[in-house]
Protein backbone atom coordinates (compact mmCIF):
# COMPACT_ATOMS: atom_id res chain seq x y z
CA UNK A 1 0.00 0.00 0.00
CA UNK A 2 1.52 3.49 -0.83
CA UNK A 3 -0.24 7.23 -0.34
CA UNK A 4 1.07 10.61 -1.72
CA UNK A 5 0.73 13.54 1.14
CA UNK A 6 0.31 17.35 -0.45
CA UNK A 7 1.01 19.43 2.72
CA UNK A 8 -1.13 23.07 1.71
CA UNK A 9 0.44 26.10 3.75
CA UNK A 10 -3.13 27.76 3.73
CA UNK A 11 -4.76 30.89 4.92
CA UNK A 12 -6.31 30.22 8.19
CA UNK A 13 -9.22 31.80 6.65
CA UNK A 14 -9.72 29.78 4.06
CA UNK A 15 -9.67 26.21 5.30
CA UNK A 16 -13.30 25.79 5.62
CA UNK A 17 -13.29 26.62 1.63
CA UNK A 18 -10.83 23.80 1.12
CA UNK A 19 -12.58 21.25 3.15
CA UNK A 20 -15.27 21.95 1.15
CA UNK A 21 -13.86 22.01 -1.99
CA UNK A 22 -11.42 18.71 -1.62
CA UNK A 23 -15.08 16.54 -0.38
CA UNK A 24 -16.64 18.14 -3.17
CA UNK A 25 -14.46 18.09 -6.20
CA UNK A 26 -11.04 16.25 -5.12
CA UNK A 27 -12.83 13.20 -3.22
CA UNK A 28 -15.04 11.78 -6.12
CA UNK A 29 -12.62 12.66 -8.27
CA UNK A 30 -9.41 10.88 -6.68
CA UNK A 31 -11.47 7.84 -5.64
CA UNK A 32 -12.91 7.04 -9.23
CA UNK A 33 -8.93 6.38 -10.09
CA UNK A 34 -8.08 3.31 -10.50
CA UNK A 35 -6.12 1.74 -7.37
CA UNK A 36 -7.38 4.62 -5.32
CA UNK A 37 -8.09 3.42 -1.37
CA UNK A 38 -9.63 6.80 -0.37
CA UNK A 39 -8.53 10.14 1.19
CA UNK A 40 -8.15 11.58 4.00
CA UNK A 41 -7.33 15.59 5.06
CA UNK A 42 -6.14 16.98 8.09
CA UNK A 43 -6.18 20.81 9.26
CA UNK A 44 -4.32 22.94 11.51
CA UNK A 45 -6.97 26.00 11.93
CA UNK A 46 -4.47 28.09 13.52
CA UNK A 47 -1.42 27.75 11.71
CA UNK A 48 -3.00 26.87 8.34
CA UNK A 49 -1.01 23.72 7.53
CA UNK A 50 -3.29 21.33 5.59
CA UNK A 51 -2.37 17.31 4.77
CA UNK A 52 -4.63 15.79 2.06
CA UNK A 53 -3.62 12.08 1.64
CA UNK A 54 -4.47 9.96 -0.94
CA UNK A 55 -4.24 6.04 -0.45
CA UNK A 56 -3.50 3.34 -3.60
CA UNK A 57 -2.96 -0.11 -3.51
CA UNK A 58 0.08 0.18 -5.34
CA UNK A 59 2.88 1.71 -6.41
CA UNK A 60 1.79 1.78 -10.05
CA UNK A 61 -1.32 3.36 -9.32
CA UNK A 62 -0.22 5.92 -7.50
CA UNK A 63 2.72 6.61 -10.15
CA UNK A 64 -0.23 6.44 -13.11
CA UNK A 65 -2.48 8.87 -11.20
CA UNK A 66 0.32 11.96 -10.47
CA UNK A 67 -0.63 13.65 -13.99
CA UNK A 68 -4.11 13.64 -13.34
CA UNK A 69 -4.18 15.20 -9.65
CA UNK A 70 -2.10 18.11 -10.19
CA UNK A 71 -4.45 19.89 -11.50
CA UNK A 72 -6.57 19.76 -8.81
CA UNK A 73 -3.57 20.18 -6.43
CA UNK A 74 -3.09 23.66 -7.73
CA UNK A 75 -6.89 23.81 -7.39
CA UNK A 76 -7.08 23.31 -4.09
CA UNK A 77 -3.84 25.40 -3.70
CA UNK A 78 -5.74 28.35 -5.25
CA UNK A 79 -8.63 27.84 -2.96
CA UNK A 80 -6.81 27.76 -0.10
CA UNK A 81 -3.80 30.28 -0.60
CA UNK A 82 -0.40 29.89 0.32
CA UNK A 83 2.15 26.76 -1.61
CA UNK A 84 2.14 23.27 -1.47
CA UNK A 85 4.64 20.27 -0.70
CA UNK A 86 4.16 16.84 -2.17
CA UNK A 87 5.50 13.01 -0.41
CA UNK A 88 5.48 9.95 -2.01
CA UNK A 89 5.11 6.94 0.68
CA UNK A 90 4.89 2.94 1.55
CA UNK A 91 2.32 2.14 4.06
CA UNK A 92 4.22 0.18 6.62
CA UNK A 93 1.72 -0.22 9.34
CA UNK A 94 -2.27 0.81 9.93
CA UNK A 95 -3.87 -0.59 13.16
CA UNK A 96 -7.37 1.10 13.90
CA UNK A 97 -9.19 -0.12 17.33
CA UNK A 98 -12.08 1.93 16.00
CA UNK A 99 -12.99 4.12 13.70
CA UNK A 100 -12.46 7.77 14.11
CA UNK A 101 -15.40 9.70 14.62
CA UNK A 102 -16.41 13.41 13.58
CA UNK A 103 -14.60 15.40 16.07
CA UNK A 104 -11.66 13.21 15.83
CA UNK A 105 -8.66 14.86 16.02
CA UNK A 106 -4.49 13.43 15.33
CA UNK A 107 -0.79 13.58 16.57
CA UNK A 108 1.59 13.92 13.68
CA UNK A 109 5.52 12.86 14.22
CA UNK A 110 7.62 12.88 11.43
CA UNK A 111 11.56 11.30 11.65
CA UNK A 112 14.30 10.56 10.03
CA UNK A 113 16.42 7.67 10.15
CA UNK A 114 18.70 5.01 8.52
CA UNK A 115 16.96 3.60 4.98
CA UNK A 116 17.72 0.35 5.83
CA UNK A 117 16.44 0.05 9.14
CA UNK A 118 12.98 0.83 7.71
CA UNK A 119 11.89 -2.77 8.09
CA UNK A 120 13.54 -2.83 11.55
CA UNK A 121 11.46 -0.03 12.74
CA UNK A 122 8.33 -1.06 11.58
CA UNK A 123 8.30 -4.15 13.58
CA UNK A 124 9.42 -2.73 16.76
CA UNK A 125 6.87 -0.14 15.95
CA UNK A 126 4.33 -3.13 15.19
CA UNK A 127 5.25 -5.37 18.43
CA UNK A 128 6.17 -2.72 20.91
CA UNK A 129 3.96 0.31 20.60
CA UNK A 130 0.44 -0.74 19.01
CA UNK A 131 -0.04 -2.40 22.18
CA UNK A 132 0.58 0.07 24.59
CA UNK A 133 -1.36 2.80 22.28
CA UNK A 134 -4.08 0.31 22.38
CA UNK A 135 -4.30 1.11 26.23
CA UNK A 136 -4.43 4.85 25.57
CA UNK A 137 -8.23 6.14 26.98
CA UNK A 138 -9.96 7.44 23.44
CA UNK A 139 -7.45 5.76 20.89
CA UNK A 140 -8.51 5.28 17.56
CA UNK A 141 -5.82 4.06 15.15
CA UNK A 142 -2.40 4.59 13.79
CA UNK A 143 -0.20 4.35 10.58
CA UNK A 144 2.86 4.44 10.04
CA UNK A 145 4.84 5.54 6.30
CA UNK A 146 7.78 5.77 5.35
CA UNK A 147 10.16 6.65 2.16
CA UNK A 148 12.95 3.89 1.43
CA UNK A 149 14.73 5.97 -0.41
CA UNK A 150 15.06 9.00 2.03
CA UNK A 151 14.74 7.47 5.58
CA UNK A 152 11.77 10.26 6.41
CA UNK A 153 9.37 8.51 8.22
CA UNK A 154 5.42 9.69 9.44
CA UNK A 155 3.80 8.08 12.34
CA UNK A 156 -0.21 9.21 12.37
CA UNK A 157 -2.01 8.93 16.00
CA UNK A 158 -6.19 9.18 15.89
CA UNK A 159 -8.20 9.65 18.78
CA UNK A 160 -12.01 10.29 19.74
CA UNK A 161 -11.67 14.75 20.31
CA UNK A 162 -9.34 16.90 21.17
CA UNK A 163 -9.60 16.26 24.54
CA UNK A 164 -8.30 12.55 24.39
CA UNK A 165 -5.55 13.88 22.23
CA UNK A 166 -4.52 16.13 24.62
CA UNK A 167 -4.93 13.75 27.59
CA UNK A 168 -2.33 11.38 25.69
CA UNK A 169 0.15 13.87 24.96
CA UNK A 170 2.70 12.88 28.09
CA UNK A 171 2.33 9.33 27.51
CA UNK A 172 2.79 9.87 23.98
CA UNK A 173 5.91 11.77 24.35
CA UNK A 174 7.62 8.83 26.67
CA UNK A 175 6.86 6.81 23.93
CA UNK A 176 8.51 8.71 20.88
CA UNK A 177 11.46 9.38 22.03
CA UNK A 178 12.20 6.16 24.06
CA UNK A 179 11.57 4.77 20.19
CA UNK A 180 13.23 7.49 18.47
CA UNK A 181 16.27 6.70 21.04
CA UNK A 182 16.35 3.02 20.73
CA UNK A 183 15.59 2.93 16.94
CA UNK A 184 18.33 6.04 16.45
CA UNK A 185 15.78 7.92 14.76
CA UNK A 186 15.66 11.58 14.40
CA UNK A 187 12.40 13.97 15.20
CA UNK A 188 11.93 16.64 12.71
CA UNK A 189 8.62 17.71 13.80
CA UNK A 190 5.61 17.14 14.91
CA UNK A 191 1.91 18.50 14.77
CA UNK A 192 -1.15 18.34 16.15
CA UNK A 193 -4.52 18.44 13.72
CA UNK A 194 -8.42 17.89 13.10
CA UNK A 195 -9.39 15.33 11.40
CA UNK A 196 -11.12 17.15 8.45
CA UNK A 197 -12.11 14.68 6.22
CA UNK A 198 -11.35 10.10 7.29
CA UNK A 199 -12.21 8.35 4.29
CA UNK A 200 -9.10 5.99 4.15
CA UNK A 201 -10.17 2.28 3.24
CA UNK A 202 -6.69 1.19 3.81
CA UNK A 203 -7.33 -2.45 4.95
CA UNK A 204 -5.79 -3.26 8.91
CA UNK A 205 -1.73 -3.73 8.43
CA UNK A 206 -0.46 -4.37 11.21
Amino acid sequence: MYARSTTVHADPQRIDDGIAYVRDEVMPAVQSMPGCMGLSMLCDRDSGRCIVTTSWDSEESMSASREAVMPMRERATEVMGGHFDVQEWEIAVLHRAHQAPEGACCRVTWTRGDPARMDDVTETFRTGLIPRLDDIPGFCSVSMMGDRQSGMGVVTATYDDRASLERSAETARGMREQFAREMGLEITDMAEFELAIHHLRVPEMA
